[in-house]
């Protein structure tokens, strides 16, 4: 979850609160960009590369999760480089998560279908039971949110709202 959620979900916190609950470990993952790429660059143009590289600098608005986001000392927090979570040399993520014996992941967050799916993507390929929880995702538009979570249905792991998500815990939690 980067700086640059515009708009929060209640159900992002909500599913965070009962993974905790569930003894569950949430993990935070910013994506502050130092410097773009000339391919970024060119897809975004020089405003809108300006405004990433800086917001990306030490201590910047992408170095930091989201001021409305409800953080634990207990939570992970780890830094990115590219869009995946999970792609190799990339982030720390798989490796923590593996001393952990952490085998299902939940994604949540922004952008569906870039950051999001890449990260889901990639996590099934590395044996991880995904589920992208539909409601606690935003996308770039409509459209491309649902397609990247009709896609990732179809071909690599699970996709559910928030509601049923937390229930299973729940249910989890009290068995």
């Amino acid at each position: 979850m980067s700086a640059r959620t515009a708009a929060v979900s209640p159900f992002m916190t909500a599913s965070a609160t009962s993974l905790r609950a569930a003894g569950g470990i949430v993990a935070w993952v910013t994506t502050p960009i130092g410097k773009a790429s000339e391919n970024f660059r060119a897809i975004f143009g020089e405003a809108t590369t300006a405004m990433y590289e800086e917001e990306g600098k030490q201590n910047g608005k992408a170095t930091k999760v989201w001021h409305e986001l409800k953080t634990d000392a207990k939570d992970i927090f780890v830094t990115k480089r590219g869009h995946s979570a999970f792609f190799p040399v990339n982030c720390s993520l798989h490796e923590q998560l593996q001393t952990k014996n952490i085998d299902t992941i939940l994604i949540v967050g922004a952008v569906t279908n870039v950051c999001c799916g890449s990260s889901a993507r990639d996590a099934t390929a590395l044996g991880y039971k995904t589920i992208m929880v539909s409601d606690a995702l935003v996308g770039q538009s409509f459209g491309l949110h649902e397609a990247e979570l009709a896609t990732f249905f179809r071909c690599f792991g699970d996709v559910r709202p928030a509601k049923e998500v937390i229930a299973l815990l729940n249910k989890n939690q009290a068995e």
